[in-house]
Formats: structure tokens, sequence, C-alpha cells
């Protein structure tokens, strides 16, 4: 426990400055291009530590790395102009409002970057998120179970999804909980039209409607003279299910039922080549203090699809990910505001550091594609139209190009105080979320 809080401030510590750097990275830019006098660009918070003068600009490394900031001269309202045309303030509305979105756009090209790289040398995720929703199991007393979904159920609507896949469906569900969603089945043959409530499920409270499909476990590698190779398993085979029951979790649950069943003899129903057959198989017990474990001496893994895609599908895919996610992104949000869904959903600091920590530990393609999404979320963010963040100062830059002047300086300072007020509300209550969620996980 102690050293997954470490590993996961770890991460986040690294994590979450970079994109927030990169964020202001893109304010300068646009602030040097447009000829702004740049005062400081800051890595981290607070004293200064170390760094170098150029022409106007600090470039300094500050003792809290926790992001970084530019300062520009005149930025600050309240304070008197000094009648330079090189400050912020004097720029037009239309230069100004490019500053101050390249901050968030800067974190939607990063995501872009860093998906279009992942695409492109390592494309990789579950196999069955991209397969039509064949219903492989329906836990028992759950929603599914209840509206009589069956395995070999074949869901070919949901809502206004027309024949989904995996990934599509568990969205659906995901961000629709409480709410009825009309759906049509085919069994046997002939089309089903059902209705089914997705319950609040986890911390998050997120939709659950209690169907999975059949996760099959791949043979990746054998071991000489064990069972599994005694019996003619080869690479490549996939396990269906043990002693008839369907597997749910893959690889982690052949290993579980090794173990309950105690070197008792279990038959395999695995897939070659599109055939399906059985194999009995007797575990063999190989102790070793705490790892000891029962064993068919197979290394098996998920079944994952792996390809490279060209430049071009590669970031046109990075894109499309980007542009779902965004729009995913709004949909959560107007149902938290909509009370439709639990704003359990949002997570903070800690709940950042703890995601952040299981993509680590899960391999470096994984923690790329974690801080991707982070970094589309963090842009999308900074759009929100709340004063402090950027999209209030895009929609103060619009109110003034509607009216042609400048708002007096007693509004804005009363926007700030507003804003500055609800994002302390704001960071009190992700807070209070996540060390809620984290205590009822443990």
């Amino acid at each position: 426990m102690l050293s997954n809080i470490f590993r996961d401030a770890g991460v986040i510590v690294v994590v979450l400055p970079l994109m927030i750097f990169v964020h202001e990275l893109g304010h300068f830019v646009a602030a040097k291009a447009f000829g702004v006098r740049v005062l400081t660009f800051s890595f981290g918070f607070g004293k200064r530590l170390f760094g170098v003068k150029r022409g106007d600009t600090d470039y300094r490394v500050s003792l809290i790395p926790l992001g970084g900031y530019v300062k520009m001269a005149g930025d600050d309202p309240s304070q008197p102009r000094q009648g330079d045309p090189r400050e912020y303030l004097a720029k037009p509305r239309l230069q100004r409002f490019v500053i101050v979105i390249m901050g968030p756009a800067m974190n939607v090209a990063m995501a872009i970057a860093l998906l279009t790289l992942l695409n492109h040398f390592s494309f990789e995720k579950s196999a069955y998120e991209e397969e039509a929703v064949r219903v492989g199991l329906v836990d028992p007393n759950s929603p599914a179970a209840t509206v009589g979904l069956k395995p070999g159920d074949l869901i070919v609507q949901c809502d206004d999804l027309t024949n989904p896949n995996w990934e599509q469906l568990l969205l659906k569900i995901a961000t629709s909980p409480n709410e009825t969603l009309p759906i049509e089945i085919e069994r046997g043959g002939k089309r089903l039209s059902l209705t089914i409530t997705p319950q609040p499920n986890g911390n998050e409270r997120t939709g659950y409607i209690g169907v999975r499909p059949v996760l099959p476990a791949v043979v990746q590698a054998l071991e000489t003279n064990m069972p599994a190779a005694r019996a003619g398993l080869e690479v490549g085979d996939r396990i269906l299910a043990l002693d008839g029951t369907l597997l749910d979790r893959s690889a982690t649950s052949v290993v579980q039922r090794l173990q309950e069943g105690k070197g008792k003899e279990v038959t395999f129903t695995v897939l070659r080549q599109g055939k399906q057959f059985d194999v009995q198989l007797k575990p063999v017990y190989a102790p070793g203090g705490k790892s000891s474990a029962w064993r068919i001496g197979a290394a098996l893994t998920g079944d994952f699809i792996v390809r490279q895609l060209p430049w071009g599908e590669a970031v046109g895919s990075a894109a499309e990910f980007c542009v779902q996610n965004s729009l995913l992104t709004f949909v959560v949000l107007e149902k938290v505001l909509t009370r439709k869904m639990s704003p359990d959903t949002f997570s903070g600091p800690i709940g950042m550091a703890e995601m952040s920590g299981e993509a680590f530990s899960m391999g470096f393609l994984m923690l790329v594609q974690f801080v991707a999404v982070i970094s589309l979320q963090l842009g999308i963010f900074n759009l929100l139209p709340v004063p402090i963040l950027d999209g209030g100062a895009i929609v103060l830059l619009l109110i003034e190009g509607i009216l042609r002047r400048d708002l007096s300086l007693q509004v804005k300072e009363r926007v700030i105080q507003v804003g500055f007020v609800f994002l302390l509300l704001l960071a009190v209550f992700v807070t209070y979320n996540d060390i809620m969620k984290t205590i009822r996980t443990n």
C-alpha cells in the first residue's frame, strides 16, 4: 500500500508538470510571435532556483515543480499601464485571443502527437473492443438478467447506437446510469425489443448492466514436460472455457480457477484455427514460498489487436479519438450538471495520481496513452467558460469584442474573484471525492 502511494506520487509529479509546461509553452510561443514582452517563463512555481535571462525574458526553474507560468508585461488589468505597445493589453483582441487559446491548443496537440506515435509504432487494444456485442456472460441479479438477456444474444441496437461494438456499448452504458435505454437483440434468428436501465456501480457510480464478452486466454509460450505441452497445447491456442464455464477475465480467470481447484483435473475448451476442442489437464504444484501455485506450464495473455498504422492513418485515428473523447467529456459534464450522473465521476489530484500509477505499472505504452488522455482533458478543462481559466478569458474577450470596448476594472476584478472561489470550491470537492473513493475501496 505504502509503495503504491510513493509510486503514484512519483509518477504524477513527473507527468502533471510536463502537461502544464506544454500548456504554458503555447501561451509563450504565441505571445512572442505577436511581439508581447514576456517577463518570465518559469518551470515550476515559487522561489527562483536558477535560470538565464535572454532579452526581456527570465527563463527560470522555480522551487515547486508542479507546472509553470508565463508572466507578460501588462497582463494584469489592475496594474497601471506603461504605454508600451508590447504590453499584452495593448495588443488587438484577436491576438490576445490567439495567445489565450494556444495553451489548450498545445495540450490537444500533445495528445494527438503522442497517440499518433502509439498508433504508428505500437497500436494495441483488447480484441473484444472492436467485436460485435455477442453476450458471453450475464451476471446474476444484474439489470441484464432481470430483462432476460442470455449468453449468445447479439445486441444490434442500443438507444442511438446501431450494430455497436463492445467499446461503444460499454461507453454508452457507463454514461447512462438510471436512464431507461431501448435495446434490440437477435436470438435464434429472431429480433426482440427490450428496455434496460443501467445501475450506478463502483466508486465512480457509472452505469452497469451486467453483460460481459468471452475473453479468451491466449497461449503465448509453453514449458517442456509440463501438463500444457504434454497435452498438445500450442502457442496461439485460445482458451475459451474451463469445465464448460466461459472465461470472464482472460488469463486471470484461468490462474484463479486453477488455484481454486487445488490440482483437480480441468477440461480446457480450446479454439485453434477456427476449430474448437476439449483438452484435459491436471495442474502440478510448484512450491516457492509465497509464490507457490498450481501450474500447467503455459504463459497466457489476453487477446489483443497489435498493428502499426501508416502515418496518415495514425494521425487520423489519433484525431478521431480526441474528438470522440472530447464529445464524451461534454456529455458526462452535462449529465453531472443535470444530476443524471454522479459527481463521483470526477477525479482530482489524488485520483489522477492513482490512475497514473496504475498506468505506469501496466507498462510504458499504457503510461504514454494515459498522458495523452490527461493532456487532452487538461486542454478541455481550460476551455470551460470559468473566470481565471483560459475559457473565461476567451468569453471576456468575446464580450469586449461585441461591445467594442474593454470592460471596467471593477467588473474584471469581480469576475476573477468569482472564478477563484469557484476553482477553490472545485478543488476541495474533487479532493474530498478522491479521499472518499479511496476509503470505500479500502
